[in-house]
């Protein structure tokens, strides 16, 4: 954790809430070829990518299933061995991610490296964005608007309730120049950040969920991170069969786990079941966060399995999960 970080006291109410998300890396892409050549590696059309936003990205095996997902976003114009584009990605498949892609640049004038940029997640109510936006400047509002600020970069992320959040990446420089921001936020347990990202149906791909789930089984077309419109990428072929014939008979879905002594952060990868018809999983856990006493799952079933199946984690008479809705639509 940065000093920054560590300087902000606890403060649950009253202001603005910060995370240090120390489980994510974000990486540079640079060379006059960086956008051309992620353009083909990921299911986003990164070439078309608004230089004010940022978006989902899956980054799929040649059978269409997804080794990573991450945030990316346009650098500042620059030299061409200036980074073109960043990317976040979780901490523990980076390094892998940054070398598989690397295998692939062959003459290509693309570099991929890891940056020593910070990540925090910041939350804040409407009563406590005017003091916020009065230490940081003006801070985009729609989910995925992106904001270049001297404090650093800014990107709106969704929510499933009307709080705002934003992912802040901020260098080491920027940080000791933030002072002011410090008195204005209060410090975090990044396992509730998480919990949002979850509630807001943002599928993270960890180490122990790679070449598991094709985009669609984690609703990554239903949030902006595929496009059908773009050129060949590895599993393309796949991907795009599933969405033109109608295959799509599994997507992801959100609970909770009332059980505060499950360690949400241990489940990633672990089979769901459905009590009313006991014995092959139904679905896998995608991701989950253990926060305020409860643990929030996004996981992956089938259709059939939702909204009536006595969903259960590990086993069929395992740990009950609720059901709950996500803020965007998974049923056709």
């Amino acid at each position: 954790m940065h000093a920054f970080h560590s300087s902000i006291p606890v403060r649950a109410e009253g202001c603005a809430q910060i995370a240090p998300l120390d489980d994510f890396l974000v990486f540079a892409a640079s060379g006059a070829d960086a956008l051309g050549f992620l353009h083909g590696q990921l299911t986003q059309d990164v070439t078309g990518l608004p230089r004010d936003a940022a978006r989902l990205a899956g980054y799929c095996t040649a059978k269409g299933r997804l080794l990573a997902t991450l945030v990316m976003w346009r650098a500042a114009p620059g030299a061409d061995d200036a980074p073109q584009l960043y990317g976040l990605v979780r901490q523990d498949l980076a390094q892998a991610l940054l070398k598989r892609l690397s295998m692939f640049v062959l003459r290509a004038k693309a570099k991929l490296a890891a940056t020593p940029l910070h990540v925090a997640g910041v939350t804040a109510s409407a009563t406590d964005v005017a003091a916020l936006e009065a230490a940081a400047g003006a801070l985009p509002r729609e989910p995925w608007q992106r904001a270049d600020l001297p404090s650093g970069t800014w990107i709106a992320a969704p929510s499933a309730d009307a709080r705002l959040r934003w992912w802040w990446i901020a260098s080491d420089e920027q940080l000791e120049q933030s002072a002011a921001l410090a008195g204005a936020l209060g410090l975090a347990p990044a396992a509730q950040w998480h919990a949002a990202d979850l509630a807001a149906g943002i599928p993270w791909i960890t180490a122990a969920t790679q070449d598991v789930f094709i985009p669609q089984t984690v609703n990554l077309d239903l949030i902006q991170g595929v496009s059908f419109t773009k050129g060949c990428y590895p599993g393309q072929e796949v991907v795009a069969r599933s969405h033109y014939r109608g295959t799509v008979k599994r997507r992801m879905a959100y609970g909770t786990i009332a059980d505060a002594a499950i360690q949400g952060q241990a489940l990633a990868g672990m089979d769901v079941y459905d009590a009313s018809q006991p014995g092959e999983p139904t679905g896998r856990i995608v991701d989950a966060a253990s926060a305020q006493g409860a643990v929030s799952v996004l996981f992956e079933t089938t259709l059939a399995a939702l909204p009536e199946g006595d969903l259960r984690l590990g086993a069929a008479d395992g740990p009950r999960i609720a059901a709950a809705a996500l803020p965007y639509s998974i049923t056709p």
